[in-house]
């Protein structure tokens, strides 16, 4: 099962990446010479009119042969990659990690959708609970607590926290249709000794409550990765905080075994980290490729696609290198 969820995995990461290069450089009008879905020996292959579209026997990503990409053999043929403008270029290159962030996003939504948000809108009012008593109705909206604006739940809970430690009354204002009322409640103090007000919170599973609740944890994941990478810099021990194969295969068997909604929510968060790591502006990824993009447009020929297929190369060899030594590790993680 992890064998097949790691194929998953692989598809949903790397071959959208992959169509998401081939379609705007279709719509930069490149000539693309081969796209693939996998990798490995040719299984099955159909020539289109220009493109030879092809299945391969590794089902883990794909790739997308633009003529002119990666050699001088572009010529005067005006729809080769590198005959392009340099903005067009650019497009193409952000496309495979704009597919990927698409790709978190969509997730993101499903598990949204099926698994429900909490949200600050109330399911319920306990019966002669403080907050029936003091008009509060199910269907009501919190929107603040005392001077504390709340957006979610999770403010909700919080606001209500700090307000009920003190002694007194707790304001509480509501949206009620279009009216913002708000109510003076006395806390009650249940079994366990907590003070309470006697809410509970609505499960939405409303498309527009999904895709808002997606884009708020598609921007969190990428707020995460980015705080890692800083981490990362600093860390004296960069090993043991980065995984490769080995070490997303563990991740992906530990995740499954908690439920798919777990699975999926780590199939996003790696999109947004392959996302963020093919823009890095590193030789061979696309972040590199559109730095010397970006420094041929200004100066010209200075740079020959020679010299640039060579850091590139170069570049290739040292992620190589990195990739099998983080391979090591993980290897070594699980004798550990």
């Amino acid at each position: 099962m992890t064998i097949l969820l790691m194929v998953i995995l692989f598809v949903l990461l790397i071959f959208p990446h992959e169509l998401g290069h081939f379609i705007v450089a279709r719509l930069c009008d490149v000539q693309v010479n081969e796209f693939s879905f996998g990798m490995g020996p040719v299984l099955f292959k159909k020539q289109g009119k220009e493109t030879q579209y092809s299945i391969r026997a590794i089902p883990v990503g794909g790739f997308c042969a633009m003529e002119g990409e990666d050699t001088e053999e572009a010529g005067d043929n005006p729809r080769a990659f590198n005959n392009k403008k340099w903005w067009q270029k650019i497009l193409i290159l952000l496309a495979g990690a704009a597919m990927n962030i698409l790709i978190a996003f969509i997730v993101m939504i499903f598990v949204s959708a099926i698994g429900g948000i909490i949200t600050n809108r109330l399911a319920a009012v306990s019966p002669g609970g403080p907050a029936e008593l003091a008009g509060i109705r199910a269907g009501d909206t919190v929107i603040a607590v005392e001077d504390m604006e709340t957006d979610t739940w999770s403010d909700v809970v919080n606001a209500l926290d700090i307000a009920t430690k003190k002694d007194g009354p707790v304001s509480v204002t509501v949206k009620r249709g279009s009216e913002e009322i708000t109510f003076q409640m006395a806390p009650m103090v249940n079994e366990e000794g907590r003070r309470i007000v006697g809410i509970e919170a609505e499960i939405s599973h409303r498309p527009g409550t999904a895709i808002k609740s997606a884009a708020i944890a598609t921007g969190e994941m990428f707020t995460a990765i980015f705080k890692s990478l800083r981490d990362l810099i600093h860390s004296e021990n960069v090993l043991e905080q980065v995984s490769g194969p080995v070490g997303i295969a563990q991740a992906v068997g530990e995740t499954s075994s908690y439920g798919a909604m777990y699975y999926l929510y780590l199939v996003a968060m790696i999109s947004v980290n392959l996302a963020i790591f093919n823009l890095l502006p590193f030789p061979a990824l696309d972040g590199g490729r559109i730095i010397f993009v970006i420094i041929r447009a200004i100066t010209g020929k200075a740079i020959s696609d020679k010299a640039e297929g060579i850091v590139h190369m170069i570049g290739m060899a040292v992620l190589i290198g990195l990739a099998i030594i983080v391979t090591g590790s993980d290897i070594l993680k699980l004798f550990k």
